[in-house]
């Protein structure tokens, strides 16, 4: 029986190394709310990030909803509609306006030669993604939020342990928002973080994941309930042990795809992106009309044969019946975007796919099997 290969699938630890964790929450019975492992890990994640201050999440979503939250975000927010979906849900759920701007081809990110003209007296904050861990224009992006007095929230839930120019990627912005979730190349099940640039900031995040509570008799914002397990934290302290290895197996995966793949007709690889050290959170291709199939041709004959790849992000999150009618969300607007949508196979990608495995994709995108 042929074994299935989906896109990707979760690192996990070995189960008995996370047993004595589990057997320190039974004994101190503290299940959350700020608990020793949620302590620990915090910091240790700001350590391992290069950051200063992280508050942790139970997931990305609540997190990216809290950032717009804490800084106190209303009207019209510039993001892009080449995302998953819960960039642009998370304005939906504060009442704020997601205007869609077109993408760079080349890097699937938010095209900042694009934002300028987005931006309205209504506009208050710019959301890009870092996507695929690949960074967004940041300087660019920064220049123009400077000069309109805007704020910034980077989703880079693709984007963990991604250095730019020599630093952590998450240093850009006023916000960054991770997510742990199992697809994602470091994992607590389900979790995300936002990462902060000052202790104020951190304080009033902490306070809106905890429903608003300031102390036991205050509650100073209507806020949710956001925080991560004690479950969730110690597993992400044992994952942090691994995550090194796990994402020079993931390069060397990504390695084996560029040189298998690199002269097949019809088929455009994403460039590395320069002054970068990345995660290689995915391996997206591009099909395209010189190909001898389809995008969605290349994407059955691969399900035939046990492989399940996905098209992310395909449809558009601007094609969506909540996003569809606005104006910002005509065809039309999103030329770049439209296109790769149509275009984009993420290949499997995770850090216990068999070389053998590999080469069998490789060999059914070229034409050979």
């Amino acid at each position: 029986m042929t074994k299935t290969t989906y896109v990707t699938e979760p690192f996990l630890p070995p189960l008995d190394e996370y047993i004595p964790y589990l057997e320190q929450i039974w004994e101190n019975k503290r299940l959350t709310n700020n608990g020793p492992f949620h302590r620990e890990f915090e910091s240790a994640l700001c350590d391992y990030l290069g950051v200063e201050h992280l508050s942790l999440f139970t997931s990305g979503t609540i997190a990216l909803v809290a950032a717009l939250q804490a800084l106190r975000i209303t009207g019209e927010v510039i993001t892009t509609p080449y995302s998953f979906v819960a960039t642009a849900h998370s304005l939906l759920w504060n009442n704020i306006r997601p205007v869609f701007v077109d993408i760079d081809p080349v890097t699937c990110n938010l095209d900042a030669d694009r934002v300028e003209a987005a931006i309205t007296p209504q506009t208050m904050a710019i959301m890009p993604v870092h996507c695929y861990g690949n960074p967004a224009n940041v300087g660019q992006i920064g220049q123009i939020a400077d000069i309109y007095g805007l704020k910034v929230i980077y989703d880079a839930a693709h984007a963990f342990g991604v250095k730019y120019r020599g630093e952590s990627l998450l240093r850009h912005g006023d916000l960054s928002v991770l997510s742990f979730h199992a697809t994602k190349v470091f994992n607590t099940f389900e979790g995300g973080a936002i990462v902060c640039p000052d202790a104020k900031i951190k304080q009033r995040i902490d306070y809106l994941k905890n429903f608003g509570f300031a102390n036991e008799v205050t509650v100073i914002a209507p806020g949710i309930n956001g925080k991560m397990s004690e479950i969730q934290a110690s597993f992400g302290l044992l994952q942090l042990k691994y995550i090194d290895r796990v994402i020079a197996r993931r390069g060397e995966i990504d390695g084996i795809y560029r040189t298998l793949l690199q002269d097949v007709q019809g088929i455009q690889l994403l460039p590395a992106p320069e002054h970068t050290q990345r995660n290689y959170a995915y391996f997206p291709v591009m099909v395209g009309p010189d190909y001898g199939l389809t995008r969605d041709g290349l994407y059955q004959k691969l399900r035939d044969n046990e492989i399940y790849p996905r098209r992310y992000f395909y449809p558009l999150i601007s094609s969506m019946p909540m996003y569809r009618g606005m104006p910002s969300a005509e065809q039309s607007n999103l030329v770049e975007a439209n296109r790769i949508a149509e275009q984009v196979l993420c290949l499997p990608m995770y850090p216990d796919i068999e070389n053998d495995v590999i080469e069998k994709i490789a060999d059914i995108v070229s034409g050979a099997a």
